[in-house]
């Protein structure tokens, strides 16, 4: 395989394609969070921070403002002392927080339901969630003025199970969660402006594309049997963004998830595009800011886990898509949690795949990179002062790959190499297969 990188062809600025959710914390201790820094990673998207139902004390709105009947202007009705925390931490490591407001998922539903329930005051919980705003970009009851820019309401209010009508996060209807949103969304827009950017809604995702694609028209072979659970999330997508249009709503920005493979989801970004574009919404930023292509226990901490990582976040750069956010960097066992030892608490090779694209992103600008991708993934970019870096990863077989590239340093990303340095001819090597290498003059 030839690749061609052309450094004085400019395309556009190297995204956050290497942003995480939940930071990497044990407790309350800030001793692993240099991770975040180390890696350049811009966000972490606090969604299910600090284990089942948010710890208990931990960013969710039930959280920090414990009694709904209590005086939504007070600041003694608000416990931000945990969260206070996390976000000092956070804005420590140079790690923004994208703040999720809303509830953690209940996955245990089926035993009891605490938060999911929609408030009973759409009007009140919007200004609880503009006090939370003016506590850490304001500094509102003793707060912060970290100017934070992304406020997303709610996570996953189509997580339904229609057979059982059970849903892990919102037990209300389509429609209780659109008025949900207009309120909400329109009265921080109208407190902060463009001070700040409010969004939603986490859709579960579009694995619908692949069962029914000449529904939707998507160019996709059909790959799955379409089931009830998946084509809801399609149709509140759909209905969802209708509705923002037909009344006029904010939306600075559209947020999604998949689970599903770099091609799969691929398709799915193009379809977010082609929907909002359809109505008039082409300019609203996207974040896929749950994704992980590998969440399963077997392979964590495997070459496999790190390639497929590179490899969707290479692939994602060169899409509309402006956030990733990797589900997730916690500590602990989970078999979302790919980056961290949960027993050692060391990075495991998938965390150097995501501080390789961050030795890119640090960079800035990316430049044109020329090939036919197949199963190789290739990404490269410059700075102002001429300094340029390479990305490579192979998900297929080994292949040997030549470039138009000297004189540069190599680290290789697999199991057995963190990032490690490694001899290497950058015009001419093969890349074993889920290795990825980064180059680096």
């Amino acid at each position: 395989m030839n690749i061609k990188f052309d450094f004085s062809k400019p395309i556009g600025k190297v995204k956050a394609m290497h942003a995480v959710g939940q930071p990497p914390r044990l407790g309350v201790s800030d001793a692993h969070m240099h991770w975040l820094t180390d890696a350049h990673i811009p966000y972490s998207r606090l969604h299910d921070v600090g284990g089942p139902f948010g710890g208990n004390v931990y960013v969710d709105i039930p959280n920090i403002f414990r009694d709904f009947g209590a005086d939504e202007n007070d600041p003694a009705s608000y416990d931000f002392a945990f969260t206070d925390n996390l976000i000092e931490q956070l804005m420590a490591a140079r790690c923004e927080p994208i703040y999720r407001l809303g509830v953690t998922i209940e996955n245990s539903r089926h035993l009891n339901i605490y938060n999911i329930v929609p408030p009973s005051d759409y009007n009140k919980w919007a200004r609880i969630c503009e006090h939370i705003v003016r506590h850490y970009n304001e500094g509102w009851a003793d707060g912060y003025e970290y100017g934070i820019t992304y406020w997303e309401i709610w996570n996953e209010p189509d997580n339904d199970e229609p057979s059982t009508g059970k849903n892990a996060m919102w037990t209300g209807s389509m429609e209780d969660y659109f008025k949900l949103y207009e309120i909400s969304s329109t009265h921080l827009k109208n407190c902060f402006g463009e001070k700040i950017k409010v969004g939603g809604f986490a859709s579960c995702g579009f694995y619908g594309l692949f069962a029914e694609p000449e529904w939707y028209g998507a160019s996709v072979d059909r790959s799955r049997t379409a089931n009830a659970r998946e084509k809801y999330f399609m149709d509140f997508a759909v209905k969802f963004l209708d509705y923002v249009k037909e009344h006029d709503l904010p939306l600075d920005f559209f947020s999604w998830h998949s689970y599903a493979s770099v091609t799969e989801t691929e398709a799915m970004a193009d379809f977010v595009d082609c929907e909002l574009t359809k109505r008039g919404l082409g300019n609203v930023e996207t974040q896929l800011n749950e994704w992980n292509n590998a969440p399963v226990v077997s392979l964590r901490g495997t070459s496999c886990a790190s390639a497929r990582a590179a490899a969707m976040m290479i692939a994602m750069q060169n899409k509309k898509t402006d956030i990733l956010c990797y589900y997730d960097a916690r500590i602990g066992q989970s078999v979302y949690g790919g980056l961290f030892n949960p027993m050692t608490y060391e990075p495991l090779c998938t965390y150097y795949s995501f501080k390789a694209f961050g030795e890119l992103y640090a960079l800035g600008t990316q430049v044109e990179a020329i090939y036919e991708h197949g199963d190789v993934y290739a990404l490269a970019a410059i700075d102002n002062s001429g300094r340029r870096a390479v990305l490579i990863a192979n998900v297929g077989d080994d292949i040997e790959i030549s470039t138009n590239l000297s004189d540069m340093k190599a680290e290789l990303v697999d199991e057995t190499h963190m990032l490690s340095g490694i001899s290497l001819d950058p015009a001419s090597f093969v890349l074993a297969k889920n290795q990825v290498v980064l180059l680096s003059n």
